[in-house]
């Protein structure tokens, strides 16, 4: 009998593995609906859809490795960080999508929501928050949308031979701007942004990437407090925060 490993576990959804096949639970079926629905779109490699049975969807796993995890150096190749630009590329230079994404002013909201909570709530001090608002202004600004991953972490893109072999959890999937999709993925990892550029084949304004690096940490870390999550271990959100410093 294969054993049952918890990938990921919070009050929202769930992944299990069970042998080399991975399990997702949500009890929001529209997750689920995106990811299917952006995985027949996507012109790149993604998981095989095994089967559905409201709320599990059944993936096969995706051969090779992560280009890496948050807070930890990556393993992967310059080559490999150069495909999975390239692959990021084929991505956003696709047909759109046909369900929109955030907008400019949501966005804006909730980023301005979070920078109070930070502060009131003393989780992080008022001058580290104030100037990454500062850095995350240039990520506001309008853009043109593409097709985005959503949530593109460095441990969704899985490669092998320096090749990339997949790209999961797309329920984020949407319309929505390039460089987004491209901080996410080096959130931590600034070091790997030349070799990622590199593969994507064009010149992305710096200062965005910085500015979504710090709007992202700053509007993802009260989440990951509360669902368990530490955004102060090493390499992580809040170290990024430090770095704008």
């Amino acid at each position: 009998m294969d054993e049952v490993k918890v990938v990921v576990a919070h009050s929202e959804r769930a992944t299990l593995r069970v042998g080399d096949v991975f399990l997702k639970i949500d009890a929001d079926q529209t997750n689920i609906d995106v990811e299917v629905e952006a995985m027949a779109l996507a012109p790149v490699p993604t998981p095989e859809i095994l089967w559905r049975k409201p709320p599990v969807l059944a993936l096969g796993a995706v051969r090779g490795m992560a280009l890496g995890v948050l807070g930890e150096p990556s393993p992967a190749s310059p080559a490999a960080w150069a495909a999975a630009g390239a692959a990021i590329r084929k991505l956003h230079d696709a047909p759109l999508p046909p369900w929109p994404g955030k907008n400019l002013d949501d966005i804006t909201a909730h980023l301005d929501s979070e920078c109070d909570w930070l502060i009131s709530s003393g989780t992080l001090p008022a001058d580290l928050v104030k100037r990454n608002r500062e850095v995350a202004e240039a990520a506001l600004r309008p853009w043109t949308p593409v097709f985005i991953h959503g949530d593109l972490q460095i441990t969704h893109i899985f490669v092998q031979d320096d090749k990339v072999t997949g790209i999961i959890d797309w329920s984020e999937a949407s319309q929505g701007d390039a460089l987004f999709d491209l901080a996410t993925l080096t959130l931590g990892h600034e070091e790997c942004l030349p070799d990622l550029l590199a593969g994507y084949g064009t010149d992305v304004d710096l200062d965005v990437i910085r500015g979504w690096w710090s709007l992202r940490s700053l509007g993802a870390s009260r989440w990951l407090v509360e669902h368990g999550f530490d955004p102060n271990s090493p390499g992580c959100e809040f170290d990024v925060l430090r770095a704008r410093m």
